[in-house]
């Protein structure tokens, strides 16, 4: 469970250069078969924390801009 909130705490930048790392790793060879099993599941659990960021921020960009539209047809329609 420590690893769920360790994750939590990463911010976007933080993931994505540990994962950019992993997979330099991953791609470098010469680590043993549980070694990279550790890597790749070290990565999907970034990768997850990422794609939890960008979700975020695409839900806060979505209603920023549709709080913009709302506001733009508030009734100056006259």
């Amino acid at each position: 469970m420590t690893s769920k909130v360790a994750e939590e705490a990463l911010g976007y930048e933080q993931a994505r250069d540990e994962l950019i790392e992993v997979v330099r790793r991953l791609e470098a060879g010469g680590t043993t078969l549980e070694e990279s099993l550790a890597l790749w599941e070290r990565g999907e659990e970034l990768a997850k924390v990422c794609r939890r960021w960008l979700d975020g921020a695409r839900a806060r960009l979505d209603a920023a801009l549709a709080e913009e539209e709302g506001a733009g047809t508030g009734g100056d329609a006259e």
